[in-house]
C-alpha cells in the first residue's frame, strides 16, 4: 500500500494495489515523509473507500480515538440497519462527537427539539444514538447528555441510502419535486433546497415513501381530536397536506393512514414557517 498524503500521524490518504484511493487509520502511518510504500499492513487498523474531499479536510482536527469510536458506532449501525451507509458518515459523525465533547467541557448544552419526532418516527436510528452514547462513555470516558442520541440519530437518517429494493431514486426524487412544487404553489413561496428545514422535510418524506412501500405505516398514535384541531387552526396546511397525500396514494396505489398524513402536515408546516421567516 502506498501512503500518498499525511492527514495526521495516525491517518493518511493511501492507494491500494489496484490504484484505488482510500483513507487508512493506523498508529504512526502518517509520521514518515510521504509518499512512501507501507509494507507492513498490520499497522493498518481501518480503511475507508469513497471518502469525499470535504470529509478528508475534517480529519485534520479529529483525534484518532474519536475517529475510532465513530467507526465502531457506524459498524454497529450497519449491523442493525438494512440501509447502506456511506463511509463519509464515519467522519461527519466523528466531527460531531468531537464538537459535542468540546461543548460538554465548556458546559454548553443544546436543546434538540426533534427528539420526540426522531424517537417515534426513526426508532432504529434513535436506538443507535443511545448505543453510541454508551460507547463514547466506555471508549472515551466522556458522558454526553441524552439529547445527543437525537443528534447522532440524525447523522444516520441523513446517511441512509434507500436500497435498490426500495422505491428507486428517480421515482423518489420525482415525487419529492412534485410535492415541493405543490407546496410552493399553494403558499406562493420559494423553498431553499439547501436549508435545514428542506433537508429535514426531505428525510421525513423519503421514510414516509419507504413505509408506504413496506406496508409499515405509522398508525394508532394520533387521536382524531389532534387532527381536527390541526384542520381548524392550520387550514391551509391541512388542505395542502391532504392534496399531497391523495396524489401520492393515486400514484403508488396506497392508502396513507391519518397518522402519516398528520406527521407529513407537521413537517410541511415547519418547512413553510422557516421559509417565510427567512
Amino acid at each position: 500500500m502506498r501512503v500518498i498524503k499525511k492527514i495526521n500521524n495516525n491517518v493518511a490518504v493511501c492507494q491500494d494495489g489496484n490504484g484505488q484511493e482510500l483513507i487508512a487509520l493506523g498508529k504512526g502511518i502518517g509520521f514518515p515523509k510521504t509518499p512512501y510504500e507501507l509494507t507492513d499492513l498490520s499497522k493498518i487498523d481501518m480503511t475507508f473507500y469513497r471518502v469525499s474531499s470535504q470529509m478528508i479536510d475534517l480529519l485534520k482536527e479529529i483525534p484518532s480515538e474519536v475517529l475510532a469510536v465513530s467507526a465502531h458506532i457506524v459498524q454497529l449501525a450497519r449491523q442493525k440497519s438494512n440501509s447502506n451507509l456511506s463511509s463519509n458518515v464515519v467522519f461527519s459523525l466523528a466531527d460531531h462527537i468531537n464538537f459535542a465533547i468540546e461543548r460538554v467541557k465548556k458546559g454548553l448544552t443544546f436543546d434538540f427539539s426533534l427528539t420526540y419526532d426522531i424517537e417515534h418516527l426513526y426508532s432504529n436510528e434513535y436506538a443507535i444514538g443511545q448505543i453510541a452514547l454508551k460507547l463514547i462513555q466506555e471508549d472515551l470516558n466522556v458522558s454526553l447528555p441524552n439529547e445527543e442520541a437525537t443528534a447522532i440519530a440524525m447523522h444516520f437518517i441523513n446517511a441512509a441510502e434507500i436500497s435498490g429494493e426500495k422505491i428507486d431514486k428517480n421515482s423518489n426524487d420525482n415525487l419529492l419535486q412534485m410535492v415541493i412544487t405543490k407546496i410552493e404553489s399553494h403558499f406562493d413561496i420559494t423553498i431553499n433546497r439547501k436549508s435545514f428545514a428542506f433537508n429535514r422535510f426531505k428525510i421525513h418524506f423519503q421514510y414516509y415513501l419507504q413505509r408506504l412501500q413496506d406496508n409499515k405505516q405509522i398508525s394508532g398514535e394520533i387521536t382524531s381530536s389532534l387532527i381536527k384541531d390541526f384542520s381548524t387552526n392550520k387550514k391551509s396546511v391541512y388542505k395542502c397536506g391532504q392534496d399531497i397525500v391523495v396524489t401520492i396514494d393515486q400514484q403508488l396505489h396506497t392508502q396513507t393512514t391519518d397518522d402519516e398524513m398528520f406527521y407529513l402536515m407537521i413537517y410541511i408546516n415547519r418547512m413553510i414557517s422557516k421559509t417565510i421567516a427567512e
